[in-house]
């Protein structure tokens, strides 16, 4: 039997909140350790509308289902007042390859599990007092990388910059009222750098974004929008230049993240140890999302699901 969920039952499954952060983290722990199996990304780019779409997977040794997801960013679709993201998860037997579920989130879990990482690595990474955070960008993952981020630091401020001054402003505009922080909006990223303690960049930028010579002691920063081959938002010499540099899997930000970037221009990562040491500690998380996080999200949305008894069933 398989049970297909929609849009509005996996939502009332899965509350954005901090229960799901050990859920994201137990699969991050599953990677680490390799406990795995998880291939290449597949990825496909409609150029003409900027768009993209990725085929994403992964097994977790010892679970008795995994996903394999197709989402989609198609980032002129504000414009045309849409989404800019899209997609499916579909949830297989992990003994036979019986489809288990078929997950219409339309983006949802891979937005909200994406969130959920960059609390996750500024939790880990960040120093515990922080209070201030920068946002690069305007879109659905800066609003939902702030909110996740307010399930583990104490933010009492937050600054936002995009390419698109005007957008930029009725982001900030929508959020209050909503958050109970002060959102000021900046006209140049290096402003949005010098505000803050704890940096999140959430662009398709195909170009540096944010350079080197703006680090200051105690920053950390999460990478999350160069989730492929063109995709750059720091500057390569970060890379280098940080204390410690944490990816989601090397293996992919080597090809699609800003790990790829500095590689191309002939950097070294200088520290590959684990953790903040201490408070001067310049940090890096570059995230591009892991096929992992996919399955640790489908799992949990149809575990809720069948305690619910949602779904259209279906021999």
């Amino acid at each position: 039997m398989t049970i297909i969920l929609n849009a509005k039952e996996i939502k009332s499954c899965v509350e954005f909140n901090h229960v799901l952060i050990p859920i994201i983290e137990d699969a991050f722990k599953s990677l680490a350790l390799g406990k795995t199996t998880m291939p290449p990304v597949l990825r496909l780019d409609i150029e003409k509308y900027h768009g993209e779409s990725d085929v994403k997977a992964a097994y977790i040794e010892g679970l008795d289902s995994y996903a394999i997801k197709v989402a989609s960013g198609f980032f002129n679709n504000q414009k045309l007042g849409l989404p800019s993201s899209n997609g499916l998860m579909l949830l297989l037997d992990s003994k036979t390859g019986i489809l288990k579920s078929v997950l219409l989130d339309k983006g949802y879990l891979t937005d909200v599990r994406t969130a959920i990482a960059g609390a996750i690595a500024a939790k880990h990474l960040s120093n515990p007092d922080s209070s201030t955070v920068g946002i690069i960008g305007a879109g659905i993952q800066a609003k939902m990388q702030l909110e996740a981020l307010l399930l583990v630091r104490n933010i009492k401020s937050a600054y936002v910059w995009s390419r698109d001054f005007e957008k930029t402003k009725t982001f900030v505009e929508n959020l209050k009222g909503k958050i109970n922080i002060k959102i000021n909006v900046c006209k140049s990223p290096e402003e949005t750098v010098n505000s803050s303690e704890i940096l999140i960049t959430t662009t398709p930028s195909k170009s540096a974004i944010i350079k080197s010579e703006w680090l200051k002691k105690g920053l950390h920063i999460t990478a999350m929008g160069s989730d492929a081959e063109l995709k750059n938002e720091l500057d390569p010499k970060i890379i280098k230049e940080c204390d410690i540099y944490i990816p989601d899997s090397q293996s992919q930000t080597s090809i699609l993240g800003e790990l790829n970037h500095a590689i191309k221009a002939g950097l070294i990562i200088i520290n590959p140890n684990l953790g903040r040491r201490n408070n001067n500690d310049v940090t890096v998380a570059d995230l591009t999302g892991t096929g992992v996080q996919d399955t640790a999200i489908a799992r949990y949305t149809f575990k809720i699901s069948e305690e619910k008894g949602l779904g259209l069933k279906i021999d």
